[in-house]
């Protein structure tokens, strides 16, 4: 490669924006927004799994106590 000082200054500064220009095309992004990004995230992540709901059976226990609780009451008034 030759040295900068041998080249003209024309060629010296293409060089440098030639130089940049693949630096910059380094640090490209493969999403344009924000939004972008987190909705390939979130895809991602359900794909590997780790969103997927357990089951849960507290909606069904507090259903049933709050209906022990209304028989118990309909009971000790009738």
């Amino acid at each position: 490669m030759e040295s900068i000082r041998r080249q003209t200054p024309q060629a010296a500064l293409m060089s440098l924006e030639a130089a940049a220009a693949s630096a910059r095309g380094g640090f490209a992004c493969l999403f344009s927004t924000a939004d972008e990004y987190e909705s390939a995230l979130i895809t991602e992540r359900r794909a590997q799994g780790r969103y997927a709901q357990g089951r849960s059976y507290w909606p069904f226990v507090l259903f049933a106590g709050c209906a022990f609780i209304v028989a118990g009451t309909v009971l000790l008034l009738v």
